[in-house]
């Protein structure tokens, strides 16, 4: 691996992406991406008795349903890189505890499953892992509650406001495989005004 410019990093030996998994919320599932989630849900609760828990139960199954296709033990997975939008990215820790995987927390908002991808392709390409797992997870009713308006106060939303996913997507990387490949990565600057 080797540094390019002052930003990018370009793989010798390009991990792959073994296997992927999605699942997502009832509006999601309306679009026209619906045909390709592996799982599309009725109802934002999805049997849990808050948004915060269903959250949680997207992502643990989400990340089953990955290592299930991948048709890996996994035992087999060495590091896991997840994040979510809530607080301590607590979603992402109780979906992944049944596990027992080696968990590094990462949070970027929309860019957060990058993230994961990138860092997962480096530790595989520097041979700290053969297989590694990222997954990200936002749900609309949490979110609303923690960044925006609760919906149990009945605001008004006006049309053009944005609308934040619910849904998850895993995605195991490893040292070898017939791709997609992940050549190089590019990680965003944050610039001063100015500068």
């Amino acid at each position: 691996m080797k540094k390019v410019g002052k930003q990018t990093i370009c793989f010798d030996n390009p991990p792959t992406i073994l296997e992927t998994a999605s699942i997502v919320g009832p509006k999601e599932a309306e679009g026209p991406l619906a045909k390709y989630f592996d799982q599309c849900l009725e109802d934002e609760f999805w049997g849990e008795n808050s948004w915060e828990k269903a959250e949680s139960k997207i992502i643990k199954n989400t990340v089953h349903k990955v290592i299930q296709k991948s048709k890996l033990s996994q035992d087999k997975i060495d590091f896991c890189f997840a994040g979510d939008l809530l607080n301590q990215c607590i979603s992402s820790g109780f979906g992944l505890r049944d596990f027992n995987l080696p968990y590094f927390g990462i949070f970027g908002a929309c860019s957060t499953f990058v993230e994961g991808l990138s860092l997962a392709s480096i530790f595989v390409e520097s041979k700290a892992s053969n297989y590694s797992l990222c997954t990200t997870s936002s749900h609309f009713c949490s979110a609303e509650k923690q960044f925006r308006f609760p919906l149990e106060l009945g605001n008004q939303r006006p049309q053009t406001s944005q609308w934040t996913v619910t849904g998850a997507g895993s995605a195991i990387v490893a040292s070898s495989g017939q791709g997609p490949f992940v050549t190089s990565i590019t990680p965003r600057k944050n610039y001063r005004h100015g500068n």
